[in-house]
C-alpha cells in the first residue's frame, strides 16, 4: 500500500495509506482499551512508517533485507508474510514487557504495515512471477534502483517491449501504483468509526488468534476480486464502495486488534483476557 515518497519523515502524512490506517487503528485501539500507558505513541510508531518503514528500505537497499510483503490468501504453502508478522508481534509484546518504547514502535508500525499490505489486493497479484518472467531471472538480481526501475533486453526493441509490460498502460508496476494511489486517495478524507473492534471481535481474535483473523480477512477481500475488476475496468463507484465500506475498515480492525493482542499479552491490558 502506498505510504508517501518515503524522501522524508514527513512522507505520506496526507496521503500515505499505511500512515492513514495507523492513525484510525491506534485512536480505535485508544476506544477498547482502559489506557494505553506502556504502549508507544502514535508519533512513534508513525516514525517508523515512510521513509523508515519498509517501504523506505526497498528505496534504500533493493533486493537486501527487503521485506516481501506480496501474499496469496489462497496458498498455505504462501507463509513468508505470515514469517513478518509473526516475528513482528513477538518483538513487539517482548518490548513492551521490557518498556523498550523505540524498539517497540518499530516492531508496532512494521507488524502494521506486514498486516496492510497482506490485505492489499494489489497483493494478492503474483507479482514476482510476473517480473521473473520478464526479467528472465529472479527478484534477488534486482540489487540497484535501476535495476528496480529497469529490465534489460537483447535488443533496444526487446527492452523497449519488457519495460512497456511493467511501466506502459496496463502494465505489472502501473497498475499496482495506480490502484494503491487509488485507495489512498479515497482513505484519506474518512474517519471509518465502524471500524472500531466490537467485544464480539475481541472474543473472536482472543479464540482463533491473530493471525488466523488476517487469513480469514486476506481471503475475504481476496473473494471480491477487486484487483482484477480494476484491472479490466479501472475505478468505478462499485469498487470506490468496497475501498471505504470494506477494505478500508477490515484493514483498520486487523491492525488494531494486532495490536490489541501484543498490549494483552504483554500484561498491559488488565482484566482483559
Amino acid at each position: 500500500m502506498y505510504s508517501g515518497t518515503t524522501f522524508t519523515n514527513a512522507s505520506g502524512a496526507i496521503l500515505g495509506a499505511h500512515q492513514k490506517i495507523d492513525r484510525v487503528a491506534y485512536k480505535h485501539l485508544q476506544k477498547i482499551t482502559s489506557s494505553m500507558h506502556g504502549f508507544p505513541t502514535l508519533k512513534q510508531v508513525l516514525y517508523f512508517e515512510g521513509k523508515n518503514g519498509p517501504d523506505g528500505i526497498k528505496r534504500k537497499s533493493p533486493a537486501r533485507d527487503e521485506p516481501w510483503h506480496f501474499y496469496n490468501p489462497f496458498d498455505d504453502d504462501d507463509t513468508e508474510l505470515i514469517g513478518y508478522i509473526t516475528r513482528h508481534y513477538d518483538e513487539l509484546v517482548a518490548e513492551l514487557k521490557k518498556g523498550n518504547m523505540e524498539r517497540a514502535a518499530f516492531n508496532a508500525a512494521w507488524l502494521a504495515h506486514s498486516i496492510v499490505d497482506g490485505l492489499t489486493p494489489a497483493h494478492h497479484f503474483p507479482y514476482e512471477e510476473k517480473i521473473s518472467e520478464l526479467r528472465g531471472e529472479g527478484i534477488e538480481s534486482r540489487t540497484t534502483i535501476k535495476d528496480k526501475l529497469l529490465i534489460p533486453g537483447d535488443t533496444i526493441a526487446e527492452t523497449i517491449k519488457k519495460n512497456w509490460a511493467i511501466w506502459g498502460s496496463g502494465g505489472v508496476m502501473s497498475m499496482h501504483v495506480m490502484f494503491e494511489m487509488g485507495v489512498a486517495i479515497m482513505l484519506a478524507p474518512l474517519s471509518f468509526p465502524k471500524a472500531v473492534p466490537s467485544e464480539a471481535n475481541i472474543q473472536k481474535v482472543t479464540e482463533i488468534g491473530y493471525v488466523e483473523w488476517f487469513e480469514r480477512s486476506a481471503r475475504e477481500i481476496a473473494l471480491l476480486d477487486m484487483y482484477d475488476g480494476f484491472y479490466d475496468k479501472g475505478w468505478n463507484v462499485k469498487m470506490a464502495r468496497q475501498v471505504r465500506n470494506h477494505l478500508g475498515p477490515v484493514m483498520i480492525k486487523t491492525v488494531c486488534l494486532a495490536w490489541f493482542c501484543a498490549a494483552r499479552d504483554a500484561g498491559l491490558l488488565k482484566g482483559k483476557k
